[in-house]
């Protein structure tokens, strides 16, 4: 198991922890007071274990508070990405996929793809870029877009969680 490099989250205030873990999960800092207030033990000062508390808070909650955190998500290459209005995290992680490097046709596929997938499911795409590429990106738009509904839910929630591995490793 690996343990944070800058924090130990059992020697933190409710204050300090949620403050740290806020933005773990999108705008959603619902997900660490969750953490926070059902207890903390030593196992959780190592990632892995921090995260599958993190991982099952967002799993057990109920579907409008799942809808709310899948809907705090801005598209991939979207209107938020172009005018730099991102946070740091989502910043970051678009553009390790190379993103920010799309051409005209590329961004107007992304936008195709988004509109698309926001008129079929009524959610944003989501999906863990880190280790991908734009042109895996869009693959996996064109694959997805021919899910049903609850299956589109389910893998929106999982990548969300993978994500937020992500990020607890960069911590």
């Amino acid at each position: 198991m690996t343990q944070f490099k800058r924090c130990k989250p059992t020697e933190m205030v409710r204050d300090e922890f949620v403050s740290c873990f806020a933005d773990i999960y999108e705008h959603s800092p619902w997900v660490a007071e969750s953490v926070f207030d059902s207890g903390l033990d030593p196992d959780d000062d190592h990632i892995e274990s921090l995260h599958l508390k993190m991982s099952m808070a967002l799993l057990n909650a109920v579907e409008s508070k799942q809808l709310d955190l899948i809907n705090a998500h801005p598209d991939l290459a979207g209107r938020a990405a172009i005018n730099g209005e991102l946070t740091a995290a989502s910043t970051a992680e678009q553009a390790g996929a190379g993103i920010d490097q799309c051409s005209e046709e590329e961004f107007a596929k992304f936008t195709t793809y988004n509109n698309s997938y926001k008129s079929r499911f009524n959610f944003p795409f989501i999906m863990a870029v880190k280790g991908a590429n734009r042109y895996q990106i869009l693959e996996s738009f064109e694959m997805r877009l021919g899910n049903d509904s609850e299956t589109e839910f389910v893998t929106a929630l999982n990548e969300i969680n993978k994500i937020a591995l992500f990020r607890l490793r960069d911590m």
